[in-house]
């Protein structure tokens, strides 16, 4: 398995966004998170907006979002 932890916010947006994430919605006057949700998906998933996500978080978030680590690596790549 690939390494995981301490890896940047925005390329992990990014990676959920090419998966077929949309931005829901981000805080207007102290942005502390971004929630993705999915057509047709009643799950959303919510990513701190730190400098970067740490392993056990981006390990959660991948699980909900139904991908494998390795898929997540594609698209963050």
């Amino acid at each position: 398995m690939a390494r995981l932890s301490n890896l940047p916010t925005e390329r992990v947006l990014r990676a959920f966004l090419r998966a077929g994430w949309q931005v829901e919605r981000t805080g207007h006057r102290n942005p502390k998170h971004t929630v993705l949700s999915r057509e047709g998906s009643n799950l959303i998933l919510s990513i701190p907006r730190h400098r970067t996500v740490k392993k056990g978080l981006l390990v959660k978030l991948i699980k909900q979002a139904g991908l494998t680590v390795e898929e997540f690596l594609e698209y963050y790549r």
